[in-house]
């Protein structure tokens, strides 16, 4: 996978985990339809949906469905049951390689940080497994912000430069979810679109 980055003096780097740095949305999308499916209804969420969402929050994600199904799923309970059933399939993943390579050349140098949707406890799990743990502070996830603030909403990336010591002008946002892309733009970010490898090996 090849990328460029776009115009500009950076002094921070900020990682999205799932998509970007790991290669795992083909496992959550498992996860969720497993999960779905103890409640007979993994049919309302299908494939290109959860490509869509990606990057927002489990928990969130369970409210946007309800509200567009007339559903009254759980949020809480059904977010930690398909997280439960993602760590028991999370050692089958890889990381993206370029991705990682370049993130850890940039950390030997420069703040780097992860910005995530997902529970802290899995995001670090996974940053352990692809060989990545102890590279990125913060690690930032909705856990760190208030309710309802994470991706698209800018609060993490805001925290994430904060705590790198980064004006948010002079960091740039590493993302493979419109989310993200999103609320990294509303901070006033550069990004860079990471591609799915489900749907395309390139990077705009």
């Amino acid at each position: 996978m090849e990328f460029e980055l776009p115009q500009g003096d950076f002094e921070g780097f900020i990682f999205d985990c799932d998509g970007t740095l790991a290669d795992t949305m083909p496992l959550h999308f498992e996860a969720w339809s497993a999960a779905l499916a103890e409640h007979d209804v993994d049919h309302l969420f299908p494939e290109t949906r959860f490509y869509e969402l990606g990057g927002i929050a489990t928990s969130r994600i369970v409210t946007i469905l309800n509200d567009e199904h007339g559903t009254d799923l759980d949020a809480i309970k059904l977010a930690q049951r398909k997280e439960a059933i993602f760590m028991e399939r999370l050692i089958q993943m890889d990381a993206i390689e370029s991705v990682k390579a370049f993130a850890l050349e940039k950390a030997s140098n420069h703040p780097v940080s992860v910005v995530s949707g997902g529970f802290k406890q899995v995001v670090l799990k996974t940053l352990d497994l692809i060989g990545m743990k102890g590279v990125f502070s913060p690690v930032i996830t909705p856990e760190d912000v208030a309710e309802g603030c994470g991706k698209p909403h800018p609060d993490m990336f805001f925290l994430a430069a904060e705590k790198m010591g980064v004006d948010p002008a002079k960091c740039v946002v590493f993302e493979d979810g419109q989310s993200g892309i999103d609320g990294a733009h509303r901070a006033g970010m550069a990004t860079v679109l990471i591609r799915s490898h489900r749907l395309s090996h390139s990077v705009r």
